[in-house]
């Protein structure tokens, strides 16, 4: 099978039309016809098949066709009146499916049209998106959909909607960072594989992903989704991950990824992010506009099927217009990405661009907007379902018929080419048992433990049993105690020091041997920040000293407990387990830097840090960024270039240490 195009009766199956007939083949009527059409007939190439499709559409469909909202499922996978009127009314083919998948839901009671959605499982997960794709079966033509969805297959602590989902029922591995950490191309060829598995199996058959951006920006809180601040080791990932994903070619059991956020999200002005009116400018001083552009070169050339342009403004770029975000930028969209770097597919603009986050343009009405979106080569509006403003600006003559045909041509390639046309449908069974499996989450702890990374080992790690005591006596905090009851744990006491609102931290037994404390940053979630990251007066705030008496930060456990623990049990008996959703800063003030061992991880369990702490497993993994050895050194360093000077670098990219064999 090649580019959509079948050699041999593929798999057909039908909902809502009959089955046609002819050389002892089946196809579907799809336009119900009682004939074979075009575009019906899974041998024909798929230009043919595209041509003739586009012919029988009218200008409402292809309209229709460059829009793409979030549609979430009901309580227990039911159908919403929202998937109606999108598909009958608006004419839409694509949809963002943000809902949580998980083995155990908790019913909320709620109506399924919320932005995050209601938890379902992953059988409710498949009927759902089988019941919306018969709705798309018994429309005029019949033109199947496509689900996408946010990264959802990592140990995340603070998913948020429109950002990524919790991995819930699906395997869980590291964060992007953790697998950059891991350095290992194969387990990220099997992740990519297993994650095209479990996806597939619920119907979800496209991503809003990678992102190729690069963390040259510590301030900027989208970091925990990048991989590296290193622009080859990125291109080689993004490369991986677009040919085991999406395949040497888009097929019937492809993931397709929209790589974004092109040109490169990394460099932030003052950390900013362009979700936000004070983030809207990207800045180069160090002249790497190049450096963030050779992920995304590495994309295309890997055969990305779909690119999202970012919201920023690339101040001071040679690709005209630079006043106004990427989605309207004719020379970032169409010179850079078509022309320079060759891309074929379609053009993603980011969710909202339309209204809220149309920088540079927010003089300019709603359809002023849309018309410099198309203009400068986007292809489908995120966020944007009102079919009629589009039709009225073919109807009226200023958005051409021919330039809306270009963008669908490209949209149907998609589809055609993932096979949705001949069998969009999924076993929910299948779903049921094959998603999150023993066998996938057992590749996935493995990813997990090569992620960790041992930046600092005073204390002679692993640690292990004396020959005096039957059993070590350990203070945790930020882990969960319960996982110590397995025989593999017999001899460890494990006493937990989390406490809760209200509550003070208990008395710390004398016969402590180690304490083993996990840390986690995050930002309070606050009105007008829904997507994360630290007031704008506060961005710059990344040592932890500053961030613990911030009012948008938020570490835990405290830093006064920490520090209180380090005191009472022995800074050089204390294990600090990291997790570095931003490269924040051990500033000397902190007193973090006293401690026998630092740990930095990126998404992982409680089992897997454990593991490495106690010798089980050894740690090997690198650091995907470079840390600072002082607070001045974020605010200093070039937004687009990667690292620090020598003179602020505490631990450099690629550090990491190792056990002695």
């Amino acid at each position: 099978m090649g580019q959509g195009t079948y050699k041999f009766q593929p798999d057909i199956e039908v909902r809502a039309v009959d089955l046609l007939h002819q050389d002892q083949l089946k196809f579907k009527d799809l336009n119900k016809n009682n004939k074979l059409d075009v575009y019906e007939d899974w041998r024909k190439p798929i230009d043919a098949r595209i041509e003739d499709l586009l012919n029988q559409m009218t200008v409402e469909e292809k309209v229709g066709m460059m829009l793409i909202n979030t549609l979430n499922a009901g309580e227990y996978g039911r159908m919403t009146e929202r998937a109606v009127e999108f598909i009958d009314k608006e004419k839409m083919t694509r949809f963002v499916f943000r809902n949580s998948v998980t083995q155990n839901p908790v019913r909320s009671g709620g109506s399924g049209n919320g932005f995050r959605g209601v938890q379902i499982t992953p059988y409710e997960a498949a009927q759902f998106m089988n019941s919306v794709q018969e709705v798309a079966e018994s429309t005029r033509l019949g033109i199947p959909l496509l689900f996408k969805s946010n990264a959802r297959n990592h140990m995340s602590y603070d998913a948020r909607a429109g950002i990524n989902v919790e991995a819930g029922a699906f395997s869980s591995w590291p964060k992007e960072s953790g697998l950059a950490a891991t350095r290992d191309m194969e387990l990220i060829a099997d992740f990519s594989k297993i994650m095209a598995q479990e996806w597939t199996s619920i119907g979800l058959r496209g991503m809003y992903g990678y992102m190729a951006d690069l963390s040259t920006e510590p301030r900027w809180y989208r970091i925990h989704e990048t991989f590296t601040e290193d622009s080859e080791l990125a291109s080689e990932i993004i490369s991986t991950l677009v040919k085991n994903l999406q395949g040497e070619s888009l097929n019937s059991k492809s993931v397709a990824l929209t790589i974004k956020h092109f040109p490169g999200g990394g460099p932030q002005e003052g950390g900013g992010d362009p979700h936000y009116d004070f983030g809207k400018n990207q800045v180069y001083p160090a002249n790497r506009f190049d450096y963030h552009v050779a992920p995304f070169q590495a994309a295309v050339d890997a055969g990305a099927s779909s690119i999202m342009a970012y919201y920023g403004i690339p101040v001071g770029q040679p690709y005209l217009p630079n006043t106004v975000g990427m989605a309207f930028s004719k020379g970032i969209l169409t010179d850079l990405l078509r022309k320079k770097l060759k891309f074929k597919g379609y053009i993603n603009s980011d969710t909202g661009i339309i209204g809220a986050r149309a920088w540079g343009l927010g003089n300019k009405s709603i359809v002023e907007q849309i018309l410099i979106a198309i203009e400068a080569g986007t292809d489908v509006l995120s966020g944007f379902n009102d079919n009629k403003q589009l039709f009225d600006l073919v109807n009226s003559g200023r958005l051409s018929e021919s330039r809306v045909d270009l963008s669908v041509k490209r949209l149907l390639t998609e589809q055609f080419e993932l096979g949705l046309f001949e069998n969009p449908y999924v076993n929910p069974n299948r779903a049921a048992y094959l998603i999150g499996n023993a066998s996938f989450q057992r590749k996935a702890d493995i990813a997990q433990r090569k992620s960790i990374v041992l930046l600092q080992s005073d204390m002679n790690l692993p640690i292990a049993l004396t020959e005096e005591k039957d059993f070590l006596v350990l203070l945790t905090m930020g882990i969960k105690t319960d996982m110590f009851q397995e025989r593999t744990w017999a001899g460890v006491k494990a006493v937990s020091g989390d406490y809760g609102p209200g509550e003070t931290m208990s008395s710390i037994r004398e016969d402590t041997d180690y304490a083993i404390i996990r840390v986690h940053v995050t930002n309070r979630r606050v009105e007008g920040r829904r997507y994360g990251g630290a007031s704008p007066d506060e961005l710059d705030l990344l040592a932890f000293s500053d961030m613990a008496t911030s009012k948008s930060w938020e570490i835990t456990p405290s830093l006064e407990d920490i520090q209180t623990i380090m005191k009472t049990v022995g800074a050089d008996k204390t294990v600090l387990s990291i997790d570095f959703r931003q490269p924040y800063v051990l500033d000397e003030p902190s007193g973090l830097l006293n401690a026998g061992a630092i740990l930095a991880t990126f998404g992982v369990s409680d089992a897997a840090l454990m593991d490495i702490v106690t010798g089980k497993f050894k740690p090997t993994g690198k650091l995907p960024f470079a840390l600072a050895n002082k607070p001045e050194a974020v605010v200093t360093q070039d937004p687009d270039a990667p690292g620090y000077p020598e003179k602020d670098i505490l631990f450099p990219f690629g550090f990491g240490l190792t056990y002695e064999p």
